[in-house]
C-alpha cells in the first residue's frame, strides 16, 4: 500500500497455512511493535481501559455489579475494530513508513468513510446480542433468585444446581458467539485497512482463513480470550500492555494467513 489514505484495489488473496510457530512469531513481532511505539499502543489502549472503566462504575452505581461478568466475556468483542490505529502503525513499521501522529489518526479517522463502519455494526450487534443472551439465560436458570444474593452470598447463589447449569450454557452460548465473530473478524479487520473491498467479502475471506487453520486460529482465539481476561485486572489496567501485543500481533498473523499476487 503506498498511500495509507488510499489502499490498493484488491485482487482475491492466497490463504496460507499457518502453524503455532506463526502464532508464536505473530506474538514476538507484536511484542516488539510495541517496544518500538509504546506511545501509539498506550494511547489506543486507553480508550479500551477508559470504556472498561466507566462500564464497571455504571453497573456498580445500579447496584448491578454482578453483571460485569458478562458483560468482562463480551468486552473483548469489541477489542478489534478499535485496534484499527495498531493495525495501521505495524503497517508503517513493517513498510518504514515515518511514524506521525497526524498520519495515523487520520487514517484511523478516514475509516469512517470506507467499510469499518459497517463491519463495526456487526461487532456491536453480535455484542449487544451476547449481554441480551446473558440476561435471558439469568432469568431462566436465576429469576426466582433474589439479586442481591450474587453480591452478598454468591457462593450459595451460584454453586447449586441452577448456578451450575447458568454457567454452563451461558459458556457454551457465549463460546458459539465469540467463535463466529472471531471468525468473520480475525483477518477481515486489518485486511479492510490494507485493501479496498467490501465487509462482507472481507469477512467471507476471514472465516475461510479460520476454516482452512482451524487448530492454531482456534488456539489463537483463546490466546486472546485468555490475555484479554487477565488484561482486565486489575480494574482493566492491564489493557495498556495486553490490547497493543494483541493488536499487532493481529496485523503480523494477518500478514501471514494472507498473501497476494500483484
Amino acid at each position: 500500500m503506498s498511500d495509507s489514505s488510499h489502499p490498493v484495489a484488491s485482487v482475491p488473496p492466497n490463504i496460507e497455512q499457518i502453524g503455532f510457530e506463526d502464532i508464536i512469531a505473530a506474538l514476538k513481532a507484536g511484542l516488539r511493535d510495541f517496544t518500538r511505539a509504546p506511545a501509539f499502543g498506550l494511547f489506543f489502549a486507553g480508550f479500551y481501559v477508559i470504556m472498561g472503566i466507566v462500564i464497571y462504575l455504571q453497573l456498580d452505581v445500579l447496584d448491578q455489579s454482578y453483571w460485569i461478568i458478562p458483560v468482562a466475556l463480551g468486552f473483548p468483542l469489541l477489542a478489534p475494530f478499535l485496534a484499527v490505529g495498531l493495525y495501521e502503525v505495524s503497517r508503517r513499521l513493517e513498510a518504514g513508513e515515518p511514524l506521525d501522529w497526524a498520519q495515523v489518526l487520520g487514517v484511523v479517522f478516514n475509516q469512517k468513510d470506507r467499510q469499518f463502519p459497517s463491519i463495526a455494526m456487526v461487532i456491536i450487534m453480535i455484542f449487544m446480542f451476547w449481554v441480551f443472551v446473558a440476561h435471558l439465560v439469568f432469568a431462566i436458570f436465576m429469576g426466582l433468585e433474589p439479586l442481591t444474593n450474587i453480591t452478598s452470598n454468591w457462593q450459595d447463589a451460584i454453586l447449586n444446581r441452577n448456578g451450575i447449569t447458568m454457567l454452563a450454557v451461558g459458556t457454551a452460548v457465549g463460546a458459539v458467539l465469540s467463535f463466529c465473530l472471531f471468525s468473520l473478524t480475525v483477518t477481515s479487520l486489518p485486511l479492510l485497512l490494507d485493501r479496498e473491498l467490501d465487509f462482507i467479502t472481507a469477512m467471507i475471506y476471514s472465516f475461510q482463513s479460520v476454516l482452512q487453520n482451524l487448530v492454531p486460529m482456534l488456539g489463537w482465539g483463546i490466546i486472546i480470550s485468555v490475555l484479554m481476561l487477565i488484561g482486565m485486572l486489575p480494574f482493566f489496567l492491564g489493557l495498556f500492555v495486553v490490547l497493543p501485543i494483541l493488536g499487532h500481533a493481529t496485523w503480523h498473523l494477518y500478514r501471514r494467513v494472507m498473501s497476494f499476487e500483484e
